[in-house]
């Protein structure tokens, strides 16, 4: 729409100094005529204000003007609290009504923003709502003037909002609230939750149960806990009340812990009845119990490499001497202390993290009963390692003891001293603990790169797997599992060649560390387990298993949806796959035997932390900028209208979008209102009347 307006425009002749000092002193001449009652003051006034005319050149401007339509944005909350109820109903019925009524003014630019849906690109932020922020980047190219008013449509939980009087809003917010008044839900609060643990040890999290909105909260509510999705526990806690919670940190790297609420006399949304957090395990120490039968060369390379770990607490026991032997030898001389064999095998066997029985044979040093602790102790969650020596095939071996009973491996009887090439098995290519040693072929059809040894004992594996051969490919690393503990047998004690860099050496320091952690249950070395993580915006599930395994998983993500993920194998036992993150949260993924966990983001999202509609964020903000609240849930639907710049702009059942009247400029005329030669004539006439006036 096209208008014209009109103004005066003066180009002055002279500098306007200039004029006002001419018009200052023909004032003063006409004040001087006109106080001695001169004739032809009026004719000469008229020729003065001419010439002053003339002198600051009039003209009269013609602007074309473009009229500029205002701008109003509706904006529109997709966050998941918005899921709950009717609330996204309500939402979308008044979106409708909203736009239909605002695109009837023609004068009137509509922009429909939705904000708050989780994406890719927010998937893992906990920035909760986020309305104000997609309002101001709506109205960045409007111009302040052209701006009519602003609609949020939520349900008042936006964790952006400014105070009101830091807002960058020119024209009324009005919000639509989806919920109802005077809502109620019970919600779960973790209030304190450690993020680091020592594997082994207690946690304690305190944790509180609140029916928010319920004036007759109180009682008791029923809490589970689940470990890394095991079993539930329960226990009941008081609702309103601050309540300790103890857990125990089991292994190392991610402990998950959910816990769950049950549902309250009034509910919104079971979400937040729901909390999860992650405790990193850490080992304080590990404490080894080594035990060498009789001095030999490998002895100091178990003792280097083990004290080499800086989280290794070594005790180290060797038997110079057997009981057996008298040669009139002091014990003074044979040993700094005596052989604490209760103290160690009874008392504080639990305390041990792991024991090493190093070329160790049968003798009345340690009677039966306490081989018997340490079976017992294995089958109680220990880890025990048997480097075997010469003996072990003789009837003084270990197996042939009470610990026969959780070794994976029984001796033939056959010792073999002929060089052979230690090498990585078909099945121990698939496990963690020898997949991808340094030096060895990935394939394995060509040699490893690593020195030989010259001794191995024979042993037939009634359990456990072979995850390293020896001489004429026979059992070299047997790994079992007794119980809920881990036993290995390495059956030659000359893995000291490795370290002393015979025929090139090999990677001892590497293998054992693999061993001794994979003993300690790190999950990273798990041979059949689920993995998730999250890297980036994506979740990657990798399975490990020793045998191939093609079966998909299934993904449940946050909201409850399941997904099927298929996964490629990629190296060793291991196959993987991935797929985009949509929310943040906790993510189970299982393969109908395994289940793993992945948290993405914020577990407890701030989002959920109360999903009650509420007008107390929003409010300052309307009333600040002459904006209306209306709950739309249960209400009516308020009418636009458009409203002058100053006038009120909300009413109980209408809400008001300013015209503006903003306008450019696309042409100018410009015409003179005293063009020179006229004017000079005017002022002539104007000075000869003067004069003649004066004459008579």
């Amino acid at each position: 729409m096209t208008l014209a307006g009109y103004s005066i425009a003066t180009s002055p002749l002279l500098p306007w100094p200039a004029i006002i000092a001419f018009a200052a002193a023909a004032a003063l001449l006409l004040a001087l005529g006109a106080w001695r009652r001169a004739r032809g003051v009026v004719w000469r006034m008229a020729a003065l204000a001419l010439l002053l005319a003339v002198l600051t050149n009039p003209s009269l401007v013609e602007e074309q003007r473009q009229a500029q339509h205002d701008v109003a944005v509706v904006v529109v909350d997709d966050s998941p609290s918005m899921r709950i109820g009717e609330r996204r109903r309500y939402a979308d019925e008044a979106l409708r009504h909203v736009t239909d009524r605002l695109r009837q003014f023609h004068d009137l630019d509509l922009r429909v923003v939705h904000a708050g849906a989780p994406d890719a690109a927010t998937a893992l932020a906990d920035d909760g709502t986020r309305l104000y922020t997609a309002l101001t980047r709506a109205l960045a190219d409007v111009p302040r003037q052209r701006v009519a008013g602003e609609v949020m449509i939520t349900d008042g939980e936006v964790h952006d909002m400014p105070p009101a009087d830091r807002l960058a809003l020119s024209a009324p917010l009005h919000v639509l609230l989806t919920g109802k008044p005077g809502e109620a839900d019970r919600r779960l609060i973790v209030k304190n939750a450690p993020s680091f643990g020592l594997v082994g040890k207690d946690l304690q999290l305190t944790v509180r149960v609140e029916d928010l909105g319920d004036a007759a909260a109180g009682g008791e509510a029923r809490v589970t806990l689940r470990k890394d999705g095991g079993p539930p526990t329960t226990r009941l806690v008081p609702v309103g009340r601050d309540v300790p919670l103890t857990v125990t940190v089991d292994h190392g790297g991610s402990n998950v812990f959910e816990l769950e609420v049950e549902p309250g006399p009034h509910e919104l949304t079971l979400d937040n009845n729901r909390a999860a957090l992650i405790v990193n395990g850490v080992r304080d120490r590990l404490k080894v119990l080594l035990v060498s039968g009789e001095p030999h060369q490998g002895e100091r390379t178990w003792r280097n490499i083990l004290k080499s770990d800086p989280s290794v607490d070594l005790i180290h026991f060797t038997i110079l001497r057997p009981p057996e032997k008298q040669d009139g030898t002091p014990i003074r001389e044979l040993s700094l202390i005596a052989f604490p064999i209760r103290e160690l095998f009874d008392v504080k066997i639990d305390e041990f993290d792991l024991i090493i029985f190093d070329r160790y044979r049968r003798r009345s040093i340690l009677p039966a009963t306490y081989l018997d602790n340490i079976a017992r102790y294995v089958r109680k969650g220990g880890a025990l390692l048997e480097a075997a020596g010469p003996t072990f095939g003789t009837p003084l071996s270990l197996y042939r003891t009470p610990l026969g009973a959780v070794l994976p491996a029984e001796p033939t009887g056959n010792v073999f001293e002929q060089g052979f090439l230690p090498r990585v098995t078909d099945v121990g290519r698939r496990h963690p603990v020898t997949a991808g040693l340094p030096g060895d072929s990935p394939d394995g059809k060509a040699p490893p790169k690593w020195g030989r040894w010259f001794r191995h004992v024979e042993a037939e594996p009634h359990r456990g797997v072979s995850v390293m051969s020896g001489y004429q490919d026979k059992p070299l690393l047997v790994l079992g599992r007794e119980g809920d503990g881990r036993v290995a047998q390495l059956l030659s004690d000359e893995l000291w060649l490795w370290t002393r860099g015979f025929e090139g050496g090999g990677p001892d320091a590497e293998l054992l560390r693999r061993v001794v952690y994979w003993l300690m249950k790190e999950p990273d070395l798990e041979e059949n387990d689920l993995r998730a993580t999250v890297e980036g915006n994506r979740l990657v599930v990798t399975r490990q298993s020793l045998e191939p395994d093609d079966r998909p998983v299934q993904v449940t993500g946050p909201d409850g949806k399941l997904q099927t993920l298929s996964l490629a194998p990629t190296r060793g036992g291991q196959s993987s796959g991935s797929l985009p993150i949509a929310e943040s949260g906790l993510y189970r993924i299982g393969d109908g035997a395994r289940t793993a966990l992945a948290a993405a983001g914020a577990l407890n999202p701030i989002e959920l932390a109360d999903v009650r509609t509420t007008d107390a964020l929003l409010k300052p903000a309307a009333q600040a900028t002459g904006g209306g609240i209306y709950w739309v849930g249960p209400g009516a639907l308020p009418d636009p209208r458009r409203v002058d710049p100053g006038r009120t702009s909300a009413g109980r059942s209408w809400m008001g979008f300013r015209a503006n009247g903003d306008y450019i400029v696309t042409g100018v005329e410009e015409v003179p209102l005293l063009p020179g030669f006229l004017a000079l004539l005017l002022a002539l006439a104007t000075f000869i009347a003067a004069w003649r006036r004066e004459g008579r």
